[in-house]
């Protein structure tokens, strides 16, 4: 908790589809911005004072975006690869949407949905400067005709990412006023919606496919124990260890089954992430 209170750090992810680490550490530098490399993530870094972002030649050209080094690795923990279909069911903004086009080298397909049309469509102008826009269609869950679409989607896709509403605890330090005040609905009725978004996501899975889950809280009731009520009630998934799944050259940020991030231990937000695989 005490971790929590002090400001939060600003990294960034490096778009691998346009710069290496190397050049936009480089051009940063030149800017005026000193940057070191996040411990976990192998595209991010971290700002090492305030600065202008949208003042430097590296912002202008999309060779990076704003993003805590949590959310970048839960991209990560998706293990997507070119070619493949991949749903992002909960794509807000579009911030990890862009992390998984960058993986996939724009090879494939990527679905990105969202109950709020307008914060949706705001990832247009964002995909379009990252040269990710070729691969992702965006698709607004509150239109009629992308619902009726969805229906047809059972059994489609090889990874399925729900990065679903939550309480946000995990995120206090960019929102201090969280601690006080609840915005929208209540934990009870987040814990409900994030298990009907389990169940209804789950069937377009492939057999054999992964679906992730991801909140940015750091409360049992929407983390661990959504993981055990969904495996109770669909025994054709199962939890798979991120250490079986993680980069063989990276750092495993958590020694648990799941991915648990805090301030304290990993120095990024409060994130947690679970990798359900479906049988084949």
């Amino acid at each position: 908790m005490q971790a929590l209170i002090p400001e939060a750090t600003l990294d960034l992810r490096i778009n691998t589809l346009l710069a290496n680490k190397e050049k936009v550490m480089a051009y940063l530098e030149a800017d005026g911005v000193k940057t070191s490399e996040t411990p976990y993530s192998p595209f991010g870094l971290r700002c090492l004072d305030k600065v202008y972002l949208s003042k430097t030649k590296a912002f202008a050209k999309g060779w990076i975006e704003i993003q805590d080094e949590g959310a970048q690795l839960i991209a990560l923990l998706c293990d997507v690869k070119a070619g493949e279909q991949v749903l992002d069911y909960c794509a807000g903004a579009g911030g990890k949407t862009l992390a998984l086009a960058a993986m996939m080298e724009c090879k494939g397909r990527i679905v990105a949905m969202d109950i709020h049309e307008d914060r949706l469509m705001k990832s247009k102008s964002r995909l379009k400067k990252a040269h990710a826009h070729d691969i992702v269609e965006l698709r607004a869950i509150s239109d009629a005709r992308h619902k009726r679409w969805l229906k047809r989607q059972k059994d489609k896709f090889d990874c399925v990412l729900i990065d679903v509403p939550c309480s946000g605890t995990g995120t206090w330090r960019r929102n201090p006023d969280m601690r006080w005040k609840q915005y929208g609905p209540s934990i009870e009725q987040l814990i409900d919606i994030q298990r009907e978004i389990l169940s209804d996501t789950a069937k377009f899975v492939k057999p054999g496919g992964r679906l992730v889950y991801a909140t940015c809280s750091i409360l049992s009731d929407e983390n661990e124990n959504q993981i055990a009520w969904f495996l109770d009630n669909h025994p054709d998934f199962t939890l798979k260890p991120i250490k079986d799944v993680w980069p063989e050259n990276l750092e495993v940020p958590s020694q648990d089954d799941v991915l648990r991030l805090t301030p304290h231990r990993n120095k990024t937000d409060g994130f947690f992430a679970a990798y359900l695989v479906r049988s084949a």
